[in-house]
């Protein structure tokens, strides 16, 4: 059975409003991005990738985490073999 991996568009608004933040990186002074854990009302975890503005929040990506890549909580890449 193949993962469904597709997200609609309602299903990223909503779970952007319930996000937890496990990441932020600053562009530089004017732009920052945060990559943000969430969950569809399903349960499904979604990652966003966002940097937010004073008036929105700019989607930059979202897509669903993959346990093969990341760890149970979701906010943690697994290791690759040879990584330190």
């Amino acid at each position: 059975m193949t993962q469904d991996f597709s997200l609609i568009t309602h299903e990223v608004r909503r779970a952007a409003g319930k996000r937890i933040i496990y990441t932020e990186h600053a562009l530089d002074k004017m732009n920052a991005e945060e990559e943000m854990l969430a969950f569809t009302e399903k349960g499904r975890p979604v990652h966003i990738v966002c940097a937010p503005k004073e008036d929105y929040l700019g989607i930059i990506t979202a897509y669903v985490p993959t346990e093969e890549k990341w760890e149970a909580d979701f906010k943690t890449r697994k290791k690759k073999e040879g990584d330190q």
